[in-house]
C-alpha cells in the first residue's frame, strides 16, 4: 500500500498493540525505552519526526543509534584526551618519579610508604631506612620495632613495617631476592596493589603495563570528563582505552604535578588552568584570556 505525496500518515491505522518491547508512544511525544545496547540500567529517547513512531524505536534502529553515538562520544573523548596529553608534556616536560631510591627493592618500598603520605616524606625516611637496610634480606631479617620507628612519620607505621617485611621476605623466599616484573606477581606481594606495582614496573623496569591511579589522577580524570568511575582499576580501564601506551606512567606522573600546582581538591585555579577549555569542569567565566 502506497501514499500518494503530502498525504499524511493516517495514525488512526497503526496496528491497536504495538509489537513486544515497544514502548506506548503518543504523536509528537518523546518516549523513553531499555537501551538493547546498554542494557536495563539506562534509558533510551526517541523523538518521533518524519517517521513512524513504531519505526523510531524499532530495535534495529536503536542499536545502529546508539552504536554510532557512542563511538563518536568515544572518539571524541580520545581526541581531548590526547590534545590533554601534549599540553601536559608542554607544561611539565620532566616526569620522572618523585621518589628517591637505587634500586627496585627500594623503589617498592618507597611506594608503599607513599600510600596516605606525600613523597617529600618518604623522601625525608627513606635515607636513613635504605642505609641501615639497603634490601630486600637486610629487611626480611630487620627487627620490626626498628622499622616501625623509622618509618612512624609516614603514617600508618604499624602496618607498613608489616607489608614492607612480608614483601621482602616473599622476594627473598619466593623470586630469588628480585622483585618480580610481572603484575600478577607483584600484586601477590603483601602491600602491593595495582597502583603500587605500576609505579615499579614502569621507573624500576621500563614496562608499562597500567596506568598509576593515585588521588590527584583519580580526582582530574573525573573532572576532565575522561571516565565517570570512582573505582581506581576501572578509572585506569578507561585511561588505558584513551592513551598511548608509552605515556601511560608519564600521563599519572603529569597529572600530579598539574594536580598539587593548578587543579587542587578544593580551589581549582581554573582563571589560570591552560586545560580549562578542554575541562567540562572547569568555571569558564572566570576565563577570559582563554575565551578572548
Amino acid at each position: 500500500m502506497t501514499r500518494s505525496q503530502g498525504e499524511s500518515l493516517n495514525l488512526d491505522s497503526r496496528p491497536s498493540s504495538p509489537p513486544p518491547l515497544l514502548p506506548k508512544w503518543e504523536k509528537g511525544s518523546r518516549i523513553q525505552s531499555p537501551s538493547p545496547i546498554l542494557g536495563e540500567g539506562f534509558r533510551v529517547r526517541a523523538t518521533f519526526i518524519g517517521m513512524h513512531p513504531l519505526q523510531a524505536v524499532h530495535p534495529s534502529l536503536v542499536r545502529k543509534f546508539f552504536t554510532m553515538n557512542i563511538t563518536r562520544k568515544w572518539a571524541a573523548t580520545k581526541q581531548r584526551a590526547i590534545e590533554i596529553l601534549i599540553r601536559l608534556k608542554r607544561l611539565y616536560p620532566e616526569a620522572d618519579c618523585t621518589l628517591n631510591y637505587e634500586t627496585p627493592v627500594q623503589l617498592l618500598v618507597a611506594t608503599i610508604l607513599s600510600a596516605q603520605c606525600t613523597d617529600e616524606r618518604v623522601n625525608l625516611v627513606t635515607p636513613e631506612l635504605f642505609r641501615r637496610f639497603p634490601d630486600a634480606q637486610a629487611i626480611a631479617c630487620a627487627d620490626i620495632g626498628e622499622l616501625e620507628q623509622l618509618i612512624r612519620s609516614t603514617g600508618f607505621y604499624r602496618n607498613k613495617a608489616k607489608n614492607i617485611q612480608g614483601a621482602c621476605r616473599a622476594i627473598v623466599e619466593k623470586h630469588n631476592h628480585q622483585v618480580p616484573k610481572r603484575m600478577e606477581l607483584l600484586v601477590d606481594l603483601p602491600g602491593v596493589a595495582r597502583k603500587t606495582a605500576n609505579v615499579v614496573l614502569a621507573n624500576a623496569y621500563g614496562i608499562n603495563q597500567g596506568v598509576t591511579v593515585d588521588t590527584h589522577v583519580k580526582r582530574l580524570s573525573n573532572r576532565l570528563g575522561l571516565t565517570e568511575n570512582s573505582d581506581p582499576v576501572k578509572i585506569e580501564r578507561d585511561l588505558i582505552r584513551l592513551l598511548p601506551q608509552e605515556d601511560w606512567e608519564n600521563w599519572s606522573i603529569r597529572l600530579i604535578y598539574h594536580g598539587r600546582a593548578v587543579c587542587t581538591a578544593r580551589n581549582p585555579a581554573c582563571d589560570r588552568c591552560e586545560l580549562a577549555d578542554l575541562c567540562p569542569a572547569a568555571d569558564l567565566s572566570l576565563l577570559p584570556n582563554v575565551l578572548g
